[in-house]
């Protein structure tokens, strides 16, 4: 029992070895200047309260003389085009585009991309989510990366701001996932498209990649448009990274406990490739993160030092591996580690309510109804 007792630890320790080598293996951009012309891309249906200061983020860049912001009204109805005209004023950077109906078979950020994608002739295309804030040099940061990375996609992660403790439990999980298990340097060198990950906040696309990959008419019924469009482009012969953008662009996706479980229900159904793959999942990190805490308490009660101390060495790793995670990712690094495995057991408790909400058909988003591709 007690040699079984440490498999736990073990894999925290290798995975957590693996998300220090990432961290340093991570790529950042940095401040430049950026020749080509770039178009920033941003679609929005009813996000009033939240789009004024990713606009004003996006006025105030610098560093691309060729800049165009395109913000596309997918059929607001809570005043956002106001708005956007509001503090876009005269700039005659910006254009405000109305979104044509839905067709069939797309979801509505797809369609709403592939507008705006359509409406420009730059050679490089940003896309930005409503709820993201943007550092003066960002937009030049991301371009000369992608350039730089020699990649037709880039994913430029921002800092993910929480704010209620369920966000805090929670949110971290994203930056962690892919920083703990997915190895970068080999995900940028494989043609396969299954090894590929991407967050749509803010991601940055040469337009011929883009193009070759089919666009977002290639990813028009997923879900997850973002992962989906990753692998388009790999499936093209094209190359895609990962970035740490936490410096130059934050994100509060969530702003309450109920919007956040929403959220999740929506996606988390379509992640994992299908039932089976979502329990051998939640199953492997229960094992890893939550597992070491009864066995601490197990072996403090039978009095087996061997037990409690397997137990306390996983929780103190898996604690560890959340500690590098936000270190690397501008996440917040203490004390919320220390709940690593509550926000495990939160996350398998989330994807067990999308598959059920899924299986009833009542998913929904943004009043539209979740297509499954």
């Amino acid at each position: 029992m007690s040699a079984l007792a440490w498999l736990p630890a073990v894999l925290a320790g290798v995975l957590t070895l693996h998300a220090l080598a990432n961290a340093r293996l991570l790529r950042r951009p940095v401040a430049a200047s950026f020749p080509e012309r770039v178009a920033v891309l941003l679609p929005v249906r009813d996000e009033v309260d939240r789009v004024g200061p990713c606009l004003r983020s996006l006025l105030a860049q610098r560093g691309v003389p060729g800049l165009s912001i395109l913000v596309l009204d997918d059929g607001s109805t809570d005043g956002t085009a106001d708005l956007v005209r509001s503090l876009a004023g005269d700039d005659p950077r910006v254009r405000l585009l109305t979104g044509a109906p839905l067709p069939p078979g797309w979801l509505g950020k797809p369609h709403a991309c592939r507008q705006l994608a359509e409406a420009t002739d730059a050679e490089v295309l940003v896309f930005v989510d409503a709820d993201v804030v943007l550092a003066p040099d960002a937009v030049a940061g991301a371009a000369a990366l992608l350039r730089s990375a020699q990649v037709g996609l880039l994913s430029a992660y921002p800092r993910i701001v929480a704010g209620s403790w369920g966000e805090r439990l929670v949110q971290p999980l994203l930056q962690w996932s892919w920083l703990t298990f997915l190895p970068l340097r080999a995900m940028e060198r494989s043609a396969r498209p299954s090894l590929a990950a991407a967050g749509g906040q803010f991601l940055v696309a040469d337009r011929s990649a883009y193009r070759a990959a089919g666009g977002h008419a290639a990813v028009r019924g997923s879900v997850l448009e973002d992962v989906a469009l990753a692998r388009a482009v790999k499936r093209a012969g094209g190359r895609i990274a990962l970035a740490d953008g936490s410096r130059i662009a934050s994100c509060r996706m969530y702003e309450s406990w109920d919007s956040l479980v929403d959220g999740y229900a929506k996606s988390l159904w379509a992640s994992f490739g299908s039932r089976i793959g979502a329990a051998a999942v939640v199953g492997t990190l229960i094992l890893v993160y939550v597992v070491p805490v009864p066995l601490f308490l197990a072996g403090l009660v039978a009095g087996s030092s061997g037990v409690l101390l397997a137990g306390l060495v996983g929780y103190l790793l898996g604690v560890l591996g959340r500690l590098v995670s936000a270190a690397a990712t501008g996440g917040r690094r203490w004390p919320d580690p220390l709940a690593q495995p509550v926000s495990v057991l939160l996350f398998g408790w989330l994807v067990a309510r999308s598959y059920r909400l899924r299986r009833s058909g009542v998913l929904r988003w943004r009043d539209r109804p979740v297509v499954p591709w």
